[in-house]
């Protein structure tokens, strides 16, 4: 059982809705959404296409706002932040790692990881720097000046996951990180982001496949918009 270190949830949705207008109807992605995620947590967020998960994972990770409901992150309303300070947050609070790794195909690998850092107003030196060390940890010391071309998708992912850690946030958000990988990939990704876990990260991953969310924690199942299910002891 994951233990909490505080009380006050570091994620927390209120009657949560999302609607998206499609010619003269409306598809409600998210239907009142409630749900509250704790610091140290390991979660997995489960759906099959089209139940509203990547639609969720946009709003927790404050990539969208919701039509209607209370958003708060680290006790922050989403709703009384302009954009500027809403991207402060995003930026210091998440680490994203997507299924297609989302790298820029032109960058090295060094590059790419640094791309946070960048926004955030990190000097060159100390970017290269930590770039570099994430690299190491990760095993790939030796691929800083190689292209995304040049790497295989266990590879590119681990790209991915450095570039998510390179302004320290304390929140991952893993949107189907295995689902473009080989089992063996796959497996060395989960154990990446299972020890990220164990360093004190807040991990929610963002899945449709069983084996993946079992590796969580708590589960959470969302169908038709609706939380169907949450593996969550009562607090």
């Amino acid at each position: 059982m994951t233990k909490f270190t505080s009380p006050i949830p570091l994620i927390s949705l209120k009657g949560i809705s999302r609607s998206f207008k499609n010619g003269d109807s409306e598809i409600k992605a998210l239907n009142d959404v409630s749900l509250d995620i704790y610091e140290g947590e390991f979660v997995a967020i489960m759906g099959q296409s089209g139940s509203g998960k990547s639609t969720l994972m946009n709003l927790i990770g404050c990539l969208d706002r919701p039509t209607s409901g209370t958003y708060y992150v680290r006790g922050y309303d989403v709703a009384d932040l302009d954009q500027d300070t809403l991207a402060s947050l995003r930026r210091d609070t998440f680490g994203f790692i997507f299924q297609r790794y989302n790298l820029l195909a032109t960058s090295t690998a060094v590059e790419n990881i640094e791309v946070p850092a960048t926004y955030a107003g990190l000097d060159a030196q100390h970017r290269r720097e930590r770039a570099q060390i994430l690299l190491s940890s990760l095993g790939l010391d030796d691929r800083g000046s190689h292209r995304p071309n040049q790497l295989s998708g266990g590879q590119q992912q681990r790209v991915a996951i450095a570039r998510a850690l390179m302004n320290d946030p304390p929140i991952i958000l893993a949107d189907e990180p295995t689902g473009a990988l080989d089992s063996r990939s796959g497996k060395d990704v989960m154990e990446l982001l299972k020890q990220l876990h164990q360093d004190g990260r807040t991990v929610i991953i963002i899945t449709h496949d069983e084996h993946i969310a079992a590796h969580a924690d708590r589960q959470i199942r969302i169908q038709d918009g609706r939380i169907l299910s949450d593996s969550a002891a009562p607090l």
